[in-house]
């Protein structure tokens, strides 16, 4: 495929659509390479609007990382609205990337991040854009290699025939090593074509090739076993894990987006991994061990950072960012040296059990004063065994008495719904807390104009997680336990107005939970949406549960399975996990033991400051746990003075 600019094509189909400037790229810190000068060319892809994919920091991160490389060339690709997807059919032109508008069919390698499973049918719409056969066994040697990561890759099972690999794990020394292979086999002649530079990829051990494995099953639906089908191919591909952060300070020139984004910010990841074991959070499961940037590489980065970006607030990005053992350092540090530049920090959201109002202060000294966040998860302390989130009513209270005292008014406190275990009674002690809340804020301000905001999502198990065996709440279930919540909101005339109640439907989490947990008989049902109409399937507008449901009602049946099997249904010990071949460092047994503690609300210490649990990564990767703190302090630079010479 030629590697000319679809630029002129595309620019006559601009004024017809809606926010063109998301296609026309030139962003701030973007980075256009000659072609011809480089041996191995990617394409990186957030699959979702310009606006949710700009900022993702994982795009970000790999796009430097392969740039800076000599030879290499990265550019990027977003998901393009259905107003352009059909002018581009109509008109013939290919998706392709922003930053040069190059079609994305001419690339080496089509990586594509998924950090929720909900962009798939996006997948394949890029796919058929720029040409590229659906199906990995239908491309040829001059199609680009199609490789996933992100969080979702850890269960690539459900889009395993459209996907040509996965990568497990942090990418940053992961592309580095895939393109060293390309580049190798590019110069000998791309000898044994497509099927050739796969195996040798499979042979690394670190990246997953779908067709270099055969999937088995028994009678009743359940998986038999997974096996390879070619020598020379590992039983189970491992995940990559970055050690040492301080190496890889990236993004070190972060991209300005043209267009507004979900986040105005500049992020800086302060650390990697969680270890409070929170039983649903696959995130924290899967980027074991806790890895921390060091005080003055967060402060070089933040520095650098402001200078190549002009923003005027840093978020401090990670799992449980209170939870870097130099924290107050840090945001004290930071205050400090940008308190003329008036740049405003942001955690996340803040563990109950690890704000102090000390950071808060700091963190707002700068910046306006917002609302506080908080996710105590579960509605009742038996709930918060059970997820093991270790954070009682009373910490609760305490924390928000100390907010609403030092003056905020505003709190949002983030719930989860169909918990394993859950009951209604559960779920309505959520309003118990929300009312206490506001009591407690009216108190001791002395003011009524004291807000909580409940906001409420609902459970999805995910793989790699204790909860990957529970059943799911469906989705009728789910709707009839959030209505009781807010009917007894409603009903409370003394503080019902002043708690906002914020909720998703059931319906969207039956789609995720069957997209986690599938395996390759679910990817059927992703084409069959895809061609029916299905995008944006993460977009609330967008999404249709109906036409998920259909489909799957069209194309299950012929394997003897259908939506419950997948979602609702409760795995035991002994069944073959779709995953269970893709290694997180985890240990199934460990995982299985503490899904048993769950059941019998048993809570497990974070690991960090305890003796080990024997969670299976550490020895595994030959390493301890990096904790602080490093004693060092964050002294200003020099003094910042950003004015111009007069």
């Amino acid at each position: 495929m030629s590697a000319a600019s679809v630029f002129p094509q595309l620019e006559a189909l601009l004024p017809h659509v809606q926010k063109p400037i998301q296609y026309v790229g030139g962003e701030l810190n973007s980075t256009v390479k000659e072609w011809d000068s480089c041996d191995v060319r990617w394409t990186l892809m957030y699959p979702d609007a310009y606006e949710v994919g700009l900022p993702n920091q994982g795009v970000m991160i790999l796009y430097e990382v392969l740039n800076e490389r000599e030879g290499v060339l990265a550019e990027r690709t977003y998901s393009v609205w259905p107003d352009l997807e059909a002018l581009m059919r109509e008109h013939g032109v290919p998706q392709f990337t922003v930053d040069s508008h190059r079609p994305v069919g001419a690339f080496d390698v089509f990586g594509l991040s998924f950090s929720t499973e909900l962009g798939y049918t996006n997948m394949l719409t890029a796919l058929d854009l720029a040409g590229i056969p659906l199906e990995s066994k239908d491309r040829t040697v001059d199609h680009p290699i199609v490789l996933a990561g992100g969080h979702a890759a850890f269960n690539p099972e459900p889009i395993a025939d459209f996907i040509d690999c996965a990568v497990v794990g942090d990418g940053e020394q992961a592309v580095l090593e895939i393109t060293e292979i390309i580049r190798a086999w590019k110069a000998e002649g791309r000898p044994g074509g497509r099927d050739e530079v796969l195996f040798r990829l499979s042979k690394t051990g670190g990246v997953y090739v779908p067709r270099f494995y055969d999937v088995e099953y028994l009678p009743d639906g359940r998986i038999g076993r997974v096996v390879p089908n070619r020598s020379g191919v590992p039983w189970r591909v491992s995940k990559h894990t970055v050690m040492d952060l301080d190496e890889w300070p990236y993004p070190k020139q972060p991209l300005v987006p043209l267009a507004e984004t979900v986040h105005e910010r500049m992020s800086v990841e302060i650390f990697r991994g969680c270890t409070r074991g929170c039983r649903f959070c696959q995130a924290g499961m899967i980027t074991r061990p806790v890895r921390e940037r060091s005080i003055t590489g967060i402060g070089d980065m933040v520095d650098k950072g402001l200078k190549a970006t002009g923003f005027e607030e840093v978020g401090l990005l990670s799992l449980s960012s209170a939870d870097h053992s130099e924290i107050g350092d840090i945001a004290k540090g930071l205050a400090d040296r940008y308190t003329d530049d008036k740049i405003g920090l942001s955690l996340p959201s803040t563990r109950v059990d690890a704000f102090n109002v000390d950071l808060a202060n700091e963190l707002t000294r700068n910046g306006r004063r917002s609302g506080l966040t908080f996710a105590p998860e579960g509605g009742s302390e038996r709930m918060r065994k059970v997820i093991n989130k270790m954070v009682s009513e009373e910490d609760l209270i305490r924390t928000v008495a100390t907010a609403y005292g030092n003056g905020w008014r505003q709190v949002k406190l983030y719930f989860m719904c169909g918990l394993p275990t859950e009951t209604d009674e559960d779920v309505l002690q959520i309003g118990d807390m929300a009312v206490n809340v506001i009591a407690k804020g009216r108190e001791v301000s002395g003011q009524n104009d004291i807000r909580c905001t409940v906001s409420i999502g609902g459970f999805v198990p995910k793989p790699h997680t204790p909860f990957q065996w529970a059943p799911q709440l469906s989705a009728e279930d789910t709707d009839a336990r959030l209505k009781k919540l807010r009917d007894k909101i409603r009903g409370d005339k003394k503080y019902g107005r002043s708690i906002g109640f914020r909720y998703h439907d059931g319906k969207p989490g039956i789609v995720e939970g069957l997209l986690s947990r599938g395996d390759r008989r679910v990817g059927s049902v992703i084409r069959e949406v895809y061609e029916s109409g299905g995008r944006f399937d993460g977009w609330r507008e967008h999404f249709s549960y109906d036409l998920w449901m259909t489909c799957a009602e069209k194309t299950l049946p012929a394997f003897g399975v259908d939506v419950d099997w997948y979602t609702t249904r409760e795995r035991t010990y002994e069944e073959v996990l779709p995953w269970d071949h893709l290694d997180s460092g985890l240990d199934k047994d460990w995982l299985w033991e503490d899904w048993q503690d769950a059941l019998d609300e048993t809570e497990v210490e974070d690991c960090r400051w305890t003796p080990c649990f024997d969670c299976g990564v550490c020895p595994q990767l030959d390493l301890d746990i990096q904790i602080g703190p490093t004693g060092k302090k964050l002294l200003p630079l020099s003094v910042v003075n950003n004015q111009p010479a007069g």
